[in-house]
């Protein structure tokens, strides 16, 4: 019902040479993927991404997006420049962002909103920190994040979002949620989804990745659960062999 999604995520990584050596390398490893495949990649590195998968079923994402067409924003890109490029998916709220950046889930929210409007996919990311997990209020936090980042939109869209839970803890760790600790958390995402929406559209529709350090070794397992659609991959992603074993699960 649900098709999986892998999207790697290079955050800070990677000039333009570098990312047209790496597409080069990767599209013939994953060319028979049965999964949707999905590189996001530094605002430097799009356009060259954008070519570089050309005719391939390699589809391009952004790490960030503002929720404004344009203004006093300075350092921040809009939906359109995205749209306008040949960017398809975009990443909003990821943890780092959150962290470092005073990302909030208004904002996340904002930007989602946004780049619907401008016919982006966006990547919605949900997590708790270690303290919270610690303090066992790992559900009240993703259903918060879930609920805010939802704020007004309409179930027409869920086809076009993709829900990536991220224990914050467990991000460029190496510490991995088990994988019946990952799936039963994406589980309460989904009820919150059911809630806000239907059942059916939170079982049929919502696609929900698994975004902790998903790696060649452990992504058959987690992808073996059955509420997880799908990861978000960080340090695997930057090379063509290991991400290819990922979305080749």
């Amino acid at each position: 019902m649900r098709k999986p999604i892998i999207a790697g995520n290079w955050k800070m990584n990677k000039n333009r040479k570098d990312a047209e050596q790496l597409i080069t390398e990767l599209v013939p490893l994953v060319k028979d993927a049965k999964c949707d495949v999905v590189i996001c990649v530094p605002f430097t590195d799009l356009d060259t991404a954008v070519k570089a998968t050309k005719n391939t079923n390699i589809k391009v994402g952004a790490q960030n997006v503002h929720w404004a067409e344009s203004g006093a924003f300075t350092g921040e890109i809009s939906a359109d420049m995205l749209k306008e490029i040949g960017v398809e998916y975009v990443i909003i709220g990821h943890s780092e962002r959150r962290q470092y950046f005073g990302e909030t889930d208004e904002s996340v929210n904002k930007r989602t909103l946004k780049a619907l409007e401008a016919g982006l996919k966006p990547i919605i990311c949900v997590g708790e920190t270690l303290a919270e997990r610690e303090k066992g209020k790992t559900d009240e936090v993703v259903t918060r994040q879930t609920k805010a980042a939802f704020k007004d939109i309409p179930k027409e869209e869920l086809k076009n979002i993709v829900i990536a839970y991220e224990p914050v803890w467990a991000i460029g760790t190496g510490k991995t949620a088990t994988a019946d600790d990952a799936n039963s958390t994406i589980k309460v995402i989904r009820d919150t989804m059911a809630e806000l929406y239907c059942k059916n559209c939170a079982e049929e529709t919502v696609r929900i990745q698994y975004g902790g350090s998903m790696n060649p070794k452990n992504a058959s397992e987690l992808m073996a659960m059955p509420e997880i659609d799908g990861g978000l991959i960080g340090g695997a992603s930057l090379k063509a062999e290991d991400f290819s074993k990922v979305v080749n699960y």
